[in-house]
């Protein structure tokens, strides 16, 4: 499937068939195995290879075919819970500057969300997963550099970086059309205007996913209190 063209998983399916619609591709799940089976004494590892599999494999792969707002889940969970996951799995030796990296993830994430760049990689296999790698990676760059910044200081990096997502959620959510060709027609199938699944997709991004940049900045603050405490 790696030189295929159309859709990674395939042409978007319609309510009915959504459960049986697995991805099955044998070089996933090989991946996938691999990595559970590295993480298998890291429980955070092993978490991460879980969230991957429910991205890469479920019938969450199809529907984000289907719908910008699924696809939008699918990439909030890749840069805000797995990547991170994988950076507490195998944490920096040593604090390392965060500026780029934030930088970097930043301009992945929001170059992907350009109109002409999106709908290239739903549309061949190549670019598709170019844009999958490029979002982890470069999430999983940010997060390693924050995490390893000693007494929680990355605290400040963490609102940033769901300030900057909130703004590409926001501005998705108040645009007047429809921008993604790939999701031209089938949100219709599924009871939406291609407008409104534009404005769900912007809105997941705007405010759920703050759950998730909550979630690590709580870790981040606690371990500055208690640096706080050891030093007091």
């Amino acid at each position: 499937m790696i030189w295929a063209s159309g859709p990674y998983c395939g042409p978007a399916p319609v309510p009915e068939e959504l459960l049986l619609r697995w991805n099955l591709d044998p070089l996933v799940l090989a991946l996938l195995f691999a990595l559970a089976l590295a993480s298998r004494r890291n429980a955070r590892g092993l978490a991460a290879t879980a969230v991957l599999t429910l991205v890469f494999v479920s019938p969450l792969c199809a529907l984000s075919s289907a719908l910008f707002s699924a696809r939008v889940l699918h990439h909030v969970l890749l840069v805000a819970v797995a990547a991170p996951l994988l950076a507490l799995a195998r944490p920096a030796r040593a604090a390392s500057p965060v500026g780029l990296p934030f930088l970097l993830a930043t301009a992945a994430l929001w170059l992907w969300h350009l109109p002409a760049a999106y709908d290239a990689a739903l549309s061949g296999v190549p670019l598709y997963w170019l844009m999958q790698a490029s979002l982890v990676a470069s999430a999983w760059v940010f997060w390693r550099a924050v995490f390893s910044q000693p007494a929680g200081a990355g605290l400040g990096w963490v609102f940033l970086a769901y300030l900057q997502m909130g703004m590409l959620g926001a501005i998705l959510t108040l645009a007047p059309d429809a921008v993604y060709t790939s999701h031209a027609t089938a949100p219709i199938l599924w009871g939406f205007t291609p407008l409104a699944d534009q404005q769900l997709g912007g809105l997941v991004m705007w405010m759920p996913a703050a759950l998730a940049y909550a979630i690590w900045g709580a870790l981040l603050g606690r371990r500055a209190w208690r640096a706080m405490e050891a030093t007091g």
